[in-house]
């Protein structure tokens, strides 16, 4: 559900701004001045939508077109096959994700949503707060980029840029830029293909950009951060499962989950994953000292077939089944101290593993838990370790981890969090404006981009200029409706369920 509190604020925002507009324009004494004053500054506002335009840009954006001819027009012609392309990749790819969101919505899994490759974005609800700056600001990145495309080519094109500008709509930043439509009417449709595809183009450059960065950064951060020594803790959710005394800490470095070694946080997330799905780790411990204690009660079977035998809920003893010593088969139960039996010890899934190991007689000891639950120690030196109990996806949920490691101690430990995630942003982003900006749809690139093309490709197939227009609106009319049933089914994926 969309977070009232959330609503309210965009929508309080937006009437006081648009009220204060309206009073002004309407005030015969402030009319004029304030009209003036957004004219000067190239200021524009209607509801929702805060428009700034400008014609600072036009020297850097000529100074760029003048760069290298002969570069340029292979660089806008490989950016006009892309977009060729792209149109039709777009097409399929938003048809691909039109099949897995009715297929969701008839089914009850709720993993499948992440499962797709296109969402819709809606912040607050899909989208943490904590993340809006790096969202904000790679979709506007994004943004300036692909009309910073859009405005070479043109220029290369011998078509005048009026202005560019940038603009807020309900939350979503924005670019563009503003053609002389007379100059783009009088170029070839070829030469249109490259202005029109530039915009996309430069997405698709950009996110290679930001992947060659992001794969970079362990060799660019190497003189200051380190990495493949752990994962390193950056937060901690606070009440979860890894907080408390003997959680982990902000500064920890996770070596270890169980005898599996945890040298980055893919590590860290595969080893939770194998964790969950196979039996639970066993634990060697010398037999003499171990022996069925009754102290708790009787041991009991829960309703899902497990074995409990510590009936006062203790936060420090658990319940452990081993082996009987005259007949394997049997299994006995014993409530003991956590800390005191785990510590030190190696891990085992059978007696097999403790006799391999161990001079003196020991038998595998295994926590006796819910099913899906598991108890994890996990590595953090010099720190004893920590203990956890519980769905292992939960863990995973409760820090965040990052695979840099400071070299000193004055730098910063998000910095390369930082950096990683506004890079992922960028990659997401800007391959989303890419697509959609490809659809064949009414009012996006892809309009301009598929009028062009029946313009150079059927002009000698269909001579009559009005059924090419046809032919057009019909493929603009089904563009649009697939990309309208996305965003639509995308957006109650989100909202409602």
């Amino acid at each position: 559900m969309i977070p009232v509190p959330l609503v309210v604020c965009v929508l309080g925002g937006w009437c006081a701004v648009y009220l204060t507009d309206t009073l002004l324009k309407s005030s015969v004494s402030h009319r004029h001045g304030y009209e003036a004053w957004l004219t000067s500054r190239g200021l524009a506002l209607s509801p929702f939508h805060l428009r700034w335009q400008t014609s600072l840009f036009n020297r850097l954006f000529a100074r760029c077109a003048r760069i290298n001819p002969h570069v340029l027009y292979l660089w806008f012609s490989s950016g006009l096959v892309f977009g060729v392309v792209s149109m039709v990749g777009s097409v399929v790819l938003l048809g691909r994700t039109l099949q897995q969101t009715l297929a969701q919505m008839t089914s009850d899994n709720p993993q499948g949503a992440n499962q797709q490759t296109l969402q819709v974005v809606v912040p607050g609800v899909n989208l943490p707060v904590s993340q809006l700056a790096y969202f904000f600001s790679a979709l506007l990145l994004s943004g300036i980029i692909h009309e910073l495309g859009h405005a070479v080519a043109a220029l290369r094109e011998q078509v005048r840029v009026n202005g560019f500008g940038m603009f807020v709509f309900v939350v979503y930043p924005g670019a563009f830029v503003d053609l002389f439509t007379t100059h783009l009417n009088l170029i070839s449709p070829a030469q249109q293909l490259r202005i029109f595809c530039a915009g996309v183009w430069h997405n698709f450059v950009l996110c290679l950009v930001a992947l060659f960065f992001l794969f970079l950064l362990p060799l660019l951060l190497f003189p200051v951060y380190t990495t493949g020594m752990g994962a390193l803790v950056t937060e901690v959710v606070q009440g979860s499962s890894a907080d408390g005394p003997r959680g982990l800490c902000v500064g920890d470095l996770v070596t270890g989950l169980e005898d599996c070694p945890v040298r980055g946080v893919e590590d860290w997330a595969s080893c939770l994953t194998h964790l969950s799905h196979t039996p639970q780790t066993g634990y060697c411990v010398p037999r003499a000292g171990l022996q069925p204690s009754w102290a708790h009660g009787r041991a009991f079977k829960r309703l899902d077939g497990s074995m409990e035998c510590c009936s006062n809920n203790s936060l420090t003893d658990l319940c452990f089944s081993f082996s009987n010593q005259r007949d394997k088969e049997v299994r006995e139960y014993s409530c003991m101290p956590v800390r005191k039996m785990v510590t030190g010890t190696r891990a085992c899934h059978s007696d097999a593993d403790c006799l391999a190991h161990s001079s003196a007689a020991s038998v595998c000891v295994t926590p006796a838990l819910e099913n899906q639950t598991r108890f994890i120690r996990v590595t953090h030196p010099p720190n004893t370790h920590m203990l956890f109990v519980g769905y292992p996806p939960h863990l995973q949920y409760a820090v965040s981890l990052t695979n840099f490691v400071p070299r000193f101690t004055f730098m910063h430990l998000d910095l390369p969090v930082v950096l990683e995630t506004f890079c992922k942003y960028v990659i997401s982003l800007s391959g989303a404006l890419a697509v959609v900006n490809s659809v064949p749809c009414f009012a996006l690139d892809g309009q301009w981009m598929l009028s062009a093309l029946l313009e150079a490709t059927l002009v000698t197939v269909v001579t009559d200029r009005q059924r090419r227009e046809l032919i057009g609106f019909f493929l603009l009319l089904g563009g649009s409706a697939l990309l309208a049933a996305n965003v639509a089914l995308g957006l109650w994926m989100v909202t409602a369920r």
